[in-house]
């Protein structure tokens, strides 16, 4: 099933800032195309159409005031594990189910300022932890490109939302591939940043030292608008980058002459033949358009998959510690407190979060720290190593965001290494903290989308949209 042509934010901001168009028309015409397909695709978790309309005609009173906003009601659709205040944010968990934040995520306020219009909360992995999105508390979201495939995860809702037109634009969350294998699956931009480029105060954690927030968008240039509005320095998270993030829209017209790409073989090796064709014309494009094309290695990330499910679950054993039903969600009484605490967390989290929980916990133990988890540490030195010495030799690196186009629901659910497997292109970025952005290249089996990854090294963010707004162009 195609999904519907709509503008793309950019020109939804600029027809609003006219006055060619309301910014309340705007959303009405996104709020018929949700009631049109939600029922059929669950994208959300909580809509909010009165909001938005409420929202939408302040922005249409801004407008008229000569305020320059960039997003000028540009619908937006905001990850569920993102605070939203007065409004229910869950993770797609039972255990926070209708728990209302008092107060707004940094880049929520910052959407709001820039003009944009939030229209709801979507569905996600819960607590961000799966590939699928077959993980949520509340059902799985389905892909608008295919119902009866997943749309990708942990954020899936936020990807199938810009892909159906729900949205123009999204946030998500990437902590091991998080935004960009949903957006290579739903056939969308998904761009996951330099950590400490976009504030994570007001992102509820999985795994600190991963967690990023991040744009979905229709095009390479919404990507790039959208990840300027949210970026910079923020005193309120303590891993924010002082200066902020480097521009990124100017240059999206530079072209990539001179370019260095390494296409890094451990990106592709072992991805499906049809997901393999596209990075090879990616790559073919790119040398076309001027770019200097060569192959490229990073070894230590093989074991990045591994190093990955041994943090990431550690640091999420610590973060969901504080969900005891004593502080906020669900409470499950018991004869005594250490039976409440059992019989919430065992009623209110899911069997992965569960799984997850445990498995880092496991690591963490007395006995266990030093060969697990911190020789999981040390794997992501080596890591970031081999990243800097690629970057020596290249600008930006190319290879597949996921092994595969959309699969099944079930296919990979019953086995958790098949399901962990699929995000072993997108976790290397994740350990080292570097920018990646996942950009649809045509179609593969069953014409279903396909993206390509480009990585960039830290506050590499100019020369990463460079190279995606080429490959976009190489295709049209």
């Amino acid at each position: 099933m195609t999904t519907p042509a709509t503008a793309t934010a950019v020109a939804l901001a600029a027809s609003v800032r006219a006055g060619e168009r309301s910014a309340v028309e705007v959303v009405e015409e996104h709020l018929a195309r949700i009631a049109a397909r939600e029922s059929e695709l669950h994208a959300f978790n909580h809509l909010m159409a009165g909001d938005a309309r409420a929202a939408a005609a302040r922005v249409d009173e801004r407008v008229a005031a000569g305020e320059g906003l960039p997003l000028a009601g540009v619908p937006v659709a905001l990850k569920d594990n993102l605070c939203t205040r007065g409004v229910p944010t869950t993770c797609s968990s039972r255990i926070l189910e209708g728990w209302r934040p008092p107060y707004d995520a940094t880049v929520v306020s910052r959407l709001q300022r820039a003009g944009a219009v939030v229209v709801g909360k979507t569905n996600l992995d819960e607590f961000a932890m799966g590939s699928s999105t077959e993980n949520s508390a509340f059902g799985p979201t389905r892909n608008p490109h295919d119902p009866s495939r997943v749309p990708g995860g942990s954020s899936g809702g936020s990807a199938a939302a810009v892909a159906a037109g729900f949205a123009s634009l999204a946030l998500g969350s990437d902590t091991g591939g998080s935004i960009r294998q949903p957006a290579a699956l739903c056939g969308v931009v998904g761009m996951k940043p330099t950590y400490g480029g976009v504030s994570r105060y007001g992102l509820i954690a999985f795994a600190s030292s991963l967690d990023q927030v991040g744009p979905f968008a229709s095009t390479v240039e919404d990507a790039a608008v959208l990840l300027e509005a949210i970026g910079g320095h923020d005193p309120r998270d303590s891993t924010s980058i002082p200066g902020g993030l480097p521009g990124v829209v100017d240059g999206l017209a530079a072209g990539v002459e001179g370019v260095r790409v390494g296409v890094a073989r451990e990106l592709i090796d072992g991805c499906d033949t049809d997901v393999r064709a596209r990075v090879d014309a990616a790559a073919a494009a790119l040398a076309d358009a001027g770019a200097k094309v060569e192959d490229a290695s990073l070894p230590s990330a093989v074991h990045g998959l591994s190093a990955y499910y041994l943090i990431a679950p550690a640091e999420a054993s610590s973060n969901l510690a504080r969900y005891d039903g004593v502080r906020y969600g669900l409470r499950v009484d018991g004869d005594d407190i250490t039976e409440m605490y059992t019989r919430t967390r065992a009623a209110g989290f899911g069997a992965e979060v569960k799984r997850r929980i445990m498995l880092g916990t496991y690591a963490l133990s007395a006995g266990y720290y030093d060969a697990y988890y911190g020789q999981a540490q040390r794997v992501r030195t080596l890591i970031i190593r081999d990243f800097e010495r690629a970057y020596e030799s290249f600008d930006v690196l190319l290879g597949a965001t996921a092994p595969t186009v959309a699969f099944p629901f079930g296919a990979k659910s019953e086995n958790p290494l098949s399901m962990y497997l699929s995000d072993v292109f997108t976790i290397p970025s994740n350990l080292a903290g570097h920018p990646a952005i996942s950009v649809p290249y045509g179609t593969g089996a069953d014409e279903l989308p396909v993206g390509v990854q480009v990585l960039a090294p830290a506050l590499g963010e100019p020369v990463l949209f460079r190279v995606a707004a080429a490959l976009e162009r190489s295709l049209t």
